[in-house]
């Protein structure tokens, strides 16, 4: 599916904006663009995936769509053009904690997005969910998602060894964590003061040096 023939913002409604993106709800009926920018190379080998077929692609979304423990959104440019995916995953209320993912489309990469939209994630946990503490984990040498997540005032805790097996070799996973103290210091625009003054495109402190799959 182009991404021009996606379903336009009239129809969907932008949830949370942050710098120069927003977010909207993941719709079971996304599969096909999350399945084409799956099946790009160089987001396979930054998320450690491998191929699977629209029909599992889709089934993967429904089952992601009833999660009550994830929230899926779309990244949307402020012409309301999908560039990738974010998630706020394995959400345990209880302990206030849960994990941050990110892809974002060829094309789309290497321009700020990234930062916007972990950004526009990381309001969203602390400033509505009441979370403390977001993890992160990616490839050790994922340098453009390194330089984002730090970017996004996450810091490195550690590296797992050998915690991933990817195109017949071990990866160590670069283990980054942000707390609530942490956030709350971030001098930055949060996501409801962007939106509240619609200021949707302005890139205030979300220059990255690289964007990439986490």
């Amino acid at each position: 599916m182009d991404d021009a023939d996606h379903e336009s913002d009239a129809e969907r409604h932008i949830a949370w904006r942050a710098g120069t993106v927003g977010l909207a709800a993941l719709d079971v009926d996304d599969a096909d663009l999350l399945h084409g920018w799956r099946s790009d190379p160089v987001i396979a080998h930054e998320m450690g995936i491998w191929p699977r077929s629209r029909t599992a692609t889709r089934e993967r979304v429904e089952r992601d769509c009833d999660d009550n423990d994830r929230d899926d959104f779309l990244v949307l440019l402020p012409d309301h053009t999908p560039i990738g995916h974010a998630v706020l995953s394995n959400q345990d209320i209880g302990d206030g904690k849960a994990e941050v993912e990110l892809m974002l489309a060829p094309g789309h990469r290497g321009q700020g997005h990234g930062v916007a939209a972990l950004d526009a994630l990381v309001d969203l946990a602390f400033g509505e969910l009441w979370l403390y503490r977001l993890t992160a984990e990616t490839h050790t040498d994922n340098a453009p998602a390194l330089a984002v997540l730090a970017r996004s005032g996450f810091v490195q805790e550690g590296v797992s060894r050998s915690a991933c097996l990817h195109r017949g070799r071990r990866h160590d996973l670069a283990v980054f964590s942000l707390l609530r103290p942490e956030w709350e210091a971030l001098k930055r625009p949060r996501a409801w003061e962007v939106r509240a003054a619609g200021a949707a495109g302005d890139d205030s402190g979300s220059e990255a040096a690289g964007d990439a799959s986490i």
